[in-house]
């Protein structure tokens, strides 16, 4: 059977049951509170609930959020609410409590520290409303728990159920409630009456004079009447193992305790109408649980009353306990022996706390008592009399009895188990004295300190690492002079409460202390200088000059130094009295950091003050609120906008922040707080579910806030006009409703259009618009009108599309409708207004399967919507639905139903919304000989037939589909209509036509797919902007184009630079008004970017080899040689990008002028084509991944002779689409350097004649020479050459990896590889390496080379500049090189967000794998063996992962397939092992096997070899073999 162990979970099971909406109250979001971990598991489970309809809702709150504002909303919409809590919030929650305590909220409370706990806690908020019941054990926190769910109900008003955990710690284990009993108890028709009566208030708080009628819950009749058993379905999760114990047969009114004042309470509530009906009362209270106590002993035999007494019944003496472990004190009592003088005792405890029942402590104290201690376990004692001790004499004084028992006070510390005998010894032996001496404290003031463990240390104030951030930034800018008044650590004499010693008001106390002392010692100083008490006069002029800079920063802190050792060297008693206080000669960068706990009402006082003060005080606030978990309400009414509240003061410099997504405007805001004089306020955004988020969702968080406007970035410096300059600076797109009105109101926001026109559409649009409802309507209205002259039946054509085939095939289909004379109107689905719907005659969907057998991004609102529709009537419709997918994209068997999913959940929906079908469900299978289009052709006939037109002849013929060809021929030599779509500001985007242009130029259009969701919900277009790849040959850059690269990407770009696996720079996030900039600054710093991209050859890469210079430089040589020689001879990149608007003279407009292209011709290449350069023994480039390899050879005086020359090696492939594959280079033999790049022109031009223009996927030419032969294919180029490739000379490869750290040359010039994580060149607060980078650039003399690994050598540098070097890359960090091997060899496309072809995370997300694999690599003993991982966002292989050891591959959002087998050296083709795995079967396949290769490998063998030799898979000859013999066979559908 199964048990509960804790009171927690006790507790937690009966929230659970008896709640709608549960707050739990936690120490942080990623920590767990007593109950809070039991509370997710249900709701993770969609446990059923008693009360709640559906599955109760529970919301996680910090402790230091003021969490009960979190009750009002659910208590206002008529929800049976609970809260779940320490006790550290109760005192600061009073406001809330006295507002809540009318309303059946039930607060359980945790006492902390357990073991120890404050019951001060308790008796400070005894009068705020509530009830109060106490319970002990582990059956009493299940029995009493329930009680004080019942009684909110029944009663209507608030009830605090409070324990100390550590009382139960060593309970036996109980059963699990009895459901019926639980049901039984609440009295669920009464819930039913509060759940159906919402309030009219629309105020924040809940009135707090709101008074109970009594009229609900007091009838015993009620009790017995209600249903009994399970609500919930049998279908649904239930709280674990259940023991019912039968049906109560006890009812309220077989309470033996009512009195005369309960019954006229019955009669009156059961027969009485009264027009001011009276509150609940203390004696309705005590009816009520006392009916409550009568139906759980009639169920279960277990008793209990207000007060609990144990003990003999003619006790004279008794101890009446409020503290912990009662359970102790009555074990000792029993045991007690006759030499004791706590012998015949009886023991005293409350249960029902408040109302405090005097008659029922009465009724249990025996008459016989003479003597009472009270014993309070009250560590704030704020009168001379406790609390518990004043109602048990107003108790006594009321009693009948004869003469009142003496009463003494006792207040209890901390006992330890061994010493419970002397202290109840020291308590009874003053108690029976002749003058007992009052409040005498009985154990230690304070409990031990490891006490604190568990939950209860984790209510201690913590920073979340990711805050770190923020942390490490202001460390760097301000280092030693950093002092945060109230830092986590911070020593501060007196004051032993976290929750006081990190507040913003005692932080701002101190700073002002800190501040007064300062100005004292300036004073001391200013005196000292005209005196002569100093041994000579040289500290004099240094003192003076100290005095009068003092007070600025820069100054002072220069000169303090000086000042500091002329005073060391004095020796006289006024320079050691000076010296004393040497650290005030600094002036300090002094903050308060605090949390967005800090912007609610009970946190903002403080913040207040410091603003009011004008004290020149700075903030850091950070806000962790993600974008996606906002509530309008909580944005507008709960938090405090601190921005805005500081702004209206007009004296504080305010600045919005977010390091995830400008790391230079944090930098430039903490500077700018810095320097203000008067209140500095920084807001950092920070956003987290859960304080161990991972930086992804952070950033992905981030991202989104800031484009959208929630989270605007802006510098506000309200004395920035006295200095000519603008008050408030925008450093994002979009600002908030509200802020915006501010600026307004300033008249600041007109002043910042005027100066920046470009922000006027972004400015005028309001932060969370609805628009999109809007959008729909107008366009659908716009097509109706286009329709209206036109005649026969309408067809309504809606499209779920990706990959732009559903919506070209319902494009098709329109047209096609059209011409058979029907009205067709063709919309993506997410674009039709859903309500309209039940009016069509005809409606056909069409849906393309993303994901796992999910809706494209356009059709996704749709799908909810007639998903989740319940008055949708489409018995008018006629419908059918066309589905696109892939059979064998899900290989397993469990798998197979995602294909076609979404087309064939659609056409069932409508079904049963009552549509009529026109024809079945079509599915498309890219599997078919001509993919969806087999399908296709069967389904669209029987469509017409349906509609009644299928034999309309005469229908014209259709233009054929406009493909690549069709562009590159009519673009006028890469013209087309760039120079338009660039000056058209109505949107970010350029035609689809001119996006396959622009890649010629090197650039392509992307949006920022994290955004994606968010902005269409806002009613914008994508956040489009363009990739920039440069033209580099050989990856060689001086330093000066290093710094112009750097400046574009802060400037122009997105703060970042990548470098790519094809070895040159790559900008992201470029928008397209700074398109045109950012190509002319390229071409500025001598490099360009036509031909980085397109159906051309593309950059030539070589070999970064730095230890063999002279062959470097030759083979570099080759590569510019190649890369110039067969580069485009179209001027449109120079018209287009390089001249300016006054340049009459270049413009080649319509056909006026033609170009002339002697290689490519009018439509260029059929396919990219791409050339790279190896020198053995490194294949640090992969030369047998490219269209052609050349495989540098050389002679016998060690120069370059000529090359090895490969060919028709490529990457790209389409998943489950085995006529693509990926293929390695084919040897065509040797040529010589000089002749080299003319034989690299002839396989390029018998590519361009015979490659497959119709099919682009089987364009490369990998499949031009598979299709011809090699041998055909070879001599073709031979023939066009006029020469013959000679026999392939001798080579050997040793890797294809980079050699980090120091090498030295053959000349002596010295060369350090550093590792670059997947290429990316940012700055983050753990790694300035962008700038650290910059400041190299600044000052090296050599030269940079990138890597085809994405990494970066700083290159000749001679010895005289070596150790100066090494000094600034340690500065920065750049030095370090420990890394396990397995992240070295690493390797990742760039994927999310911007790629927009990524079915998964790439670079995002590789780091994070590797970590979690790193465990095991160390424990295996491979720290330091290379294994070559690999992951690409999707199968075209940017990042080449065909040829790594092992690889991963994007198949959907979190799903990869997986390879192994690949060739160290990247000679062999790995193959398919698993697919659509996701993390946890990734880690649980490479954790056993890196094992296994660590104890079973061969000397010396390769972890790719290793797995083919064990038989894990099959090693791949070719790449024709590479679909043969996998490892995963797909399985046949039964």
């Amino acid at each position: 059977m199964a048990s509960i162990l804790t009171a927690g979970e006790a507790v937690a099971r009966i929230a659970y049951l008896s709640s709608d909406v549960i707050v739990s109250v936690q120490p942080s979001l990623s920590t767990d509170s007593e109950f809070s971990k039991f509370l997710h598991q249900y709701t993770s489970n969609k446990a059923s609930s008693l009360i709640c309809k559906g599955t109760p809702e529970v919301q996680s709150v910090r402790h230091n959020a003021d969490p009960l504002l979190s009750v009002y909303q659910p208590v206002r919409d008529g929800k049976i609410t609970t809260v779940t809590t320490s006790s550290n919030i109760l005192v600061k929650s009073i406001p809330h409590l006295y507002r809540l305590a009318q309303y059946p909220v039930v607060i359980h409370v945790s006492l902390h520290p357990a073991g120890y706990p404050d019951y001060g806690d308790i008796t400070s908020i005894r009068n705020a409303g509530f009830s109060f019941i106490q319970s002990n054990t582990l059956q009493e926190a299940q029995d009493l728990a329930l009680t004080a769910h019942a009684l909110a109900i029944r009663s209507g008003k608030g009830v605090i159920h409070f324990f100390d955990a550590s009382n139960s710690k060593s309970d036996q284990p109980i059963p699990h409630e009895s459901r019926d009993l639980v049901l039984n108890v609440l009295n669920a028709d009464v819930a039913r009456q509060y759940q159906g009566a919402k309030s009219e208030e629309s105020t924040l708080y809940v009135s707090e004079g709101r008074s109970q009628v009594r009229n609900i819950g007091l009838s015993g009749g009620e009790v017995a009447q209600t249903a009994n058993g399970s609500l919930s379905p049998p279908t649904q999760a239930v709280l674990g193992d259940q023991s019912s114990r039968g049906q109560s047969s006890a009812s309220s009114s077989s309470s033996d305790r009512k009195d005369s004042s309960s019954a006229q309470s019955e009669a009156e509530s059961a027969t009485t109408v009264e027009s001011q009906p009276k509150p609940v009362s203390s004696d309705d209270i005590d009816f009520i649980c006392s009916a409550i106590w009568s139906q759980i002993r009639s169920s279960t035999g277990r008793e209990y009353s207000a007060f609990t007494y144990t003990g003999p019944r003619n006790a004279e003496s008794a101890l009446f306990l409020f503290g912990s472990d009662p359970g102790l004190f009555a074990a000792e009592f029993e045991s007690a022996t006759q030499a004791d003088f706590f012998r015949s005792v009886g023991l005293i405890t409350p249960v029902l706390y408040r109302p405090w029942i005097t008659e029922r402590l009465n009724e249990i104290v025996p008459r016989s008592v003479k003597k009472i201690a009270v014993l309070e376990q009250v560590r704030r004692k704020t009168t001379k009399w406790g609390p518990i001790l004043l109602d048990l004499l107003m108790t006594l004084k009321s009693s009948s009895q004869g003469q009142s028992p003496l009463v003494v006070g006792y207040q209890l510390g901390y006992i330890e188990y061994t010493t419970i005998t002397q202290a109840l010894s020291g308590i009874f032996q003053n108690l029976f004295s002749r003058s007992p001496i009052q409040n005498l404290e009985v154990g230690a003031h304070q409990g031990p300190s490891a006490t604190l463990t568990g939950t209860q240390k984790e209510f201690q104030l913590s920073q979340p690492k990711l805050e770190n951030a923020y942390m490490k930034i202001m460390d760097q800018l301000f280092g030693e002079r950093l002092y945060v008044a109230n830092a986590l650590s911070s020593k501060d004499a007196g004051v032993t409460s976290q929750a006081i010693k990190h507040s913003p008001e005692f932080g701002f106390g101190s700073l002002l202390a800190r501040k007064e002392h300062r100005q004292r010692f300036i004073s001391e100083v200013q005196a000292a200088t005209k005196t002569r008490d100093f041994t000579t006069d040289a500290p004099l002029k240094w003192l003076s000059q100290w005095a009068l800079a003092a007070a600025k920063a820069d100054q002072a802190n220069k000169l303090a130094p000086e000042v500091i050792s002329r005073l060391s060297t004095d020796g006289s008693p006024a320079a050691s009295k000076l010296l004393s206080s040497k650290g005030l000669f600094y002036k300090e960068s002094q903050w308060l950091i605090g949390s967005d706990a800090w912007s609610y009402d009970l946190g903002n006082s403080g913040v207040h003050h410091v603003l009011a003060s004008g004290e020149n005080v700075n903030m850091l606030v950070v806000d962790s609120t993600p974008y996606s978990e906002r509530a309008a309400q909580d944005a507008a009414r709960r938090k405090k906008d601190i921005g805005l509240y500081a702004m209206n003061f007009g004296n504080a410099y305010v600045a919005s922040t977010a390091v995830y997504s400008s790391y230079t405007q944090v930098l430039q805001a903490m500077l700018e707080a810095e320097a203000f004089e008067g209140p500095s306020i920084v807001l950092a955004y920070l956003p987290y579910n859960r304080e161990d988020d991972s930086p992804l969702t952070v950033l992905q968080e981030t991202k989104k806030a800031v484009d959208l406007g929630y989270w605007p970035l802006y510098r506000w410096d309200p004395k920035a006009e006295e200095k000519g300059e603008e008050t408030f600076k925008l450093d994002s797109e979009r600002i908030k409703q509200e802020l915006k009105e501010f600026l307004r109101r300033d008249n600041h926001i007109s002043q910042l259009m005027r100066r920046h026109p470009q922000f006027h559409a972004n400015l005028s649009e309001s932060y969370g618009s609805e628009v999109r409802k809007v959008q729909k309507r107008k366009a659908k209205d716009a097509y109706e009108a286009l329709l209206e002259g036109l005649q026969g039946a309408p067809m309504t054509i809606l499209f779920a599309s990706d990959n732009s085939n559903a919506e070209n095939l319902s494009k098709r289909l329109g047209n096609r409708g059209k011409a058979r004379g029907l009205k067709t109107m063709v919309m993506a689905m997410d674009d039709y207004p859903l309500e309209d719907i039940a009016n069509e005659e005809n409606v056909v969907c069409i849906t393309s399967t993303a994901g796992q057998g999910e809706f494209p991004q356009n059709g996704r609102n749709f799908w909810e919507g007639v998903k989740n529709s319940t008055d949708l009537d489409l018995a008018s419709v006629n419908f059918t639905v066309f589905a696109l997918g892939d059979s064998h994209y899900w290989p397993r068997k469990e798998d197979k139903h995602y294909y076609n999913k979404p087309g064939k959940d659609l056409f069932a929906r409508l079904a049963a919304l009552g549509g009529k079908q026109l024809v079945d469900c079509g599915l498309g299978d890219d599997q078919d000989p001509d993919g969806y289009q087999t399908g296709y052709s069967e389904w669209e006939p029987k469509l017409w037939d349906a509609l009644g037109v299928g034999n309309v002849e005469g229908l014209p013929d259709e233009p054929p589909p406009i493909t690549n060809e069709d562009i590159k021929i009519n673009s006028n030599y890469l013209r087309g209509t760039i120079v338009e779509g660039l000056q058209d500001q109505s949107t970010g985007a350029i035609s689809a036509a001119d996006q396959q242009l622009t890649k010629f130029h090197g650039t392509y259009m992307q949006d920022d797919r994290d955004l994606r969701d968010e902005r269409k919900a806002q009613g914008l277009e994508p956040a489009y902007s363009f990739m920039i790849r440069c033209r580099l040959p050989g990856g060689v850059a001086t330093p000066k184009q290093w710094q112009q690269m750097d400046a574009i990407s802060s400037q122009l770009g997105n703060e970042t630079m990548k470098l790519t696996t094809r070895q040159t720079f790559q900008f992201h996030g470029v928008v397209k008004g700074k398109l045109k900039p950012a190509m002319q600054a390229i071409n500025q710093a001598l490099m360009t970017t036509i031909a980085a991209c397109g159906d051309v050859n593309r950059n030539v890469m070589c070999s970064s080899l730095p230890e063999m210079s002279e062959l470097h430089r030759d083979a570099q040589a080759t590569a510019k040689k190649i890369s110039d020689h067969l580069l485009p001879s179209t001027t449109a990149y120079h018209e287009i990008w390089l001249k300016d608007e006054n340049d009459k003279n270049v413009q080649v407009a319509g056909d006026a002028v033609q170009d002339f292209e002697p290689l490519y011709g009018p439509t260029y290449l059929p396919r990219k084509f791409k050339i790279t350069i190896a020198v053995p023994p490194h294949n640090d480039t992969d030369v047998y991944a490219h269209d052609i390899g050349l495989i540098a050879i050389k002679g016998e005086d060690g120069k370059l002779q000529g090359f090895n020359l490969l060919a028709g090696g490529g990457m790209g492939v389409t998943h489950n689409m085995k006529k693509t594959y990926p293929q390695i280079g084919r040897m065509f033999g040797y040529v010589d350097k000089d002749t080299v790049h003319i034989a690299c022109e002839k396989i390029m031009l018998v590519q361009r004649d015979n490659g497959d223009r119709s099919n682009r996927k089987h364009a490369r030419l990998k499949y031009t020479i598979d299709d011809m032969g090699l041998d055909v294919f070879k001599g073709q180029v031979e023939e066009l050459w006029g020469d013959k490739f000679q026999e392939p000379k001798p080579f050997h490869f040793d890797s294809n990896i980079d050699t980090f750290g120091w090498l030295k040359d053959e000349e002596g010039m010295n060369h350090f590889t550093m590792f670059i994580e997947n290429g990316r060149i940012e700055d983050t607060a753990d790694f300035p390496m962008k700038t650290g980078l910059r400041e190299i650039a600044k000052v090296h003399k050599g030269e940079f080379r990138l890597t085809g690994n994405q990494h970066l050598i700083l290159s000749n540098v001679p010895e005289e500049e070596l150790d100066n070097m090494k000094e600034m890359l340690k500065k920065y960090k750049l030095d370090n090189t420990n890394f396990s091997a397995l992240r070295l060899s690493s390797s990742a496309c760039v994927a999310f967000p911007t790629c927009g072809l990524a079915m998964a995370e790439s670079e995002r997300y590789l780091p994070e794998l590797i970590t979690k694999l790193e465990g095991v690599v160390e424990e295996s003993g491979l720290r330091q063996d290379s294994i070559v991982m690999r992951m690409t966002g999707c199968p075209n292989g940017c990042a080449r992962p065909w040829l790594a050891e092992v690889a991963f591959v994007g198949k959907a959002y979190g799903a990869y397939n997986m390879y192994l087998g690949g060739g160290y050296h990247g000679q062999r083709l790995n193959k398919l092992y698993r697919s659509s795995i996701k993390e946890e079967e990734i880690l649980g396949i490479m954790k056993p096997l890196m094992k296994r290769y660590a104890i079973e490998r061969n000397e010396g063998e390769r972890f790719g070899d290793f797995v083919v030799r064990i038989g894990m898979i099959k090693p791949t000859t070719e790449g024709r073999d590479f679909h043969l013999d996998t490892a995963e066979l797909e399985e046949d559908d039964e």
